[in-house]
């Protein structure tokens, strides 16, 4: 008899942890599992790429991008059902009231982290019994799992940096204390994570990032890119338009740049909730022509290819897909010296950190742009990086044991 697994995540929409949720599926025999999959706000573009063999458990859904006005008029619609289903109004507010004050004293509200235990308490509640249930993301899928799931085990994934992307224990309701795994993906998300739950050390264990750098080669070659007649040197960025991804600080290092007199573009593939508050900001800096926000795509492997130069100058990781994809396929990286980032890459051997301020990274930019030799060693040196971490199945496959 196949072995029952469910896996729960927040969204399906294209970013890092949910394409390594994808790659993770195919490393699952259909002839050993049956994998179910139950998106908490039942939407996302990326419902396009399931295997065939996992089953969607929503009977409500919506390929929107959550990033979209489609997507946003869903998630409202979500939260409102939410607060009504399953009744307990009174205990939802107050875990919202009690959470909003916390983050209003600490001058950092985060609207996300406030409604995620309100969707999981009022999400359709799944009445199988599973041998493996699986957060695959931090704050509502993790609670539904903790709360609302039946599993012999239970397994959470963390990606990012616990404390500095506005998580806590009071918020988690120390929902992690009801998992046997826990599996951050990197070292450095594992201390961070530890320093919350110090309990949990023995049950956690690193669990890297699933890339097929081979299927990214090859995506690589296919039609696509840059479509501008630009003669100048390309900069690349992947990531959503987000507090997190810092590029209120990147477009004043490349107004810096241009006014130090370099020929040169910056394309952003992303998309996000402060696009309209980016675009007042270029349009301020005179950047409408050099720093542009390209928006989402469907394959971005070619631009990588293109590019002169990847930066991922952000505020705090977790471990970047957007890196690893830089480096399979051979970009000379500039990233910011953050928790996560610093994990992913030596300093000045296969890429360059520098300060999160816009002297830091128009310096870095700089120096590549000067130096040919060096952009070409440390795009090289990129390109030979281990980012396959096939032994991690074990830990996943042992809990089913």
């Amino acid at each position: 008899m196949r072995k029952k697994i469910l896996f729960v995540i927040n969204t399906l929409g294209h970013a890092g942890a949910e394409v390594a949720m994808l790659e993770l599926f195919s490393h699952l025999n259909s002839e050993k599992y049956e994998i179910s999959l139950y998106v908490l706000l039942g939407q996302g573009e990326l419902v396009h790429k399931l295997p065939e063999h996992v089953r969607l458990l929503n009977t409500d859904y919506s390929d929107a991008s959550v990033l979209s006005k489609e997507g946003h008029r869903n998630m409202r619609k979500s939260v409102i059902q939410a607060f009504f289903r399953h009744g307990k109004l009174f205990h939802k507010l107050g875990y919202f009231c009690s959470n909003l004050l916390d983050m209003l004293k600490r001058h950092r509200v985060q609207a996300d982290k406030l409604l995620w235990k309100i969707l999981s308490d009022g999400a359709i509640y799944q009445k199988e019994y599973y041998d493996l249930a699986v957060a695959f993301l931090e704050g509502g899928s993790a609670y539904y799992v903790a709360d609302h799931v039946q599993a012999a085990k239970k397994a959470a994934f963390i990606h990012i940096d616990y404390g500095n992307a506005g998580y806590n224990r009071k918020l988690d309701r120390d929902c992690y204390l009801a998992f046997d795994r826990i599996f951050p993906i990197s070292d450095e998300v594992k201390k961070h994570f530890l320093e919350g739950y110090p309990e949990c050390e023995s049950v956690t264990k690193v669990f890297h990032n699933i890339i097929n750098q081979d299927k990214i080669r090859e995506r690589a070659k296919e039609a696509g890119g840059f479509s501008d007649d630009f003669t100048g040197k390309r900069i690349l960025t992947v990531g959503r338009l987000n507090y997190q991804k810092a590029y209120d600080i990147a477009i004043p290092a490349m107004k810096r740049l241009k006014e130090q007199g370099y020929a040169l573009r910056w394309y952003v593939l992303g998309e996000g909730d402060e696009r309209a508050a980016l675009e007042k900001q270029i349009a301020e800096a005179g950047l409408e022509q050099d720093f542009l926000l390209v928006g989402a795509v469907e394959n971005p492997y070619p631009y990588y290819k293109q590019c002169d130069i990847y930066v991922h100058a952000t505020r705090f990781e977790g471990k970047s897909i957007a890196i690893q994809e830089a480096q399979t396929l051979g970009c000379a990286i500039i990233a910011s010296d953050c928790n996560g980032n610093r994990e992913q890459i030596t300093q000045d051997v296969d890429g360059i950190l520098c300060e999160l301020t816009p002297e830091g990274i128009s310096g870095s930019v700089a120096e590549l742009l000067e130096n040919e030799e060096k952009r070409e060693r440390l795009a090289k040196a990129a390109s030979k990086k281990k980012l396959e971490y096939g032994e991690d199945m074990k830990l996943f496959f042992a809990l089913l044991d």
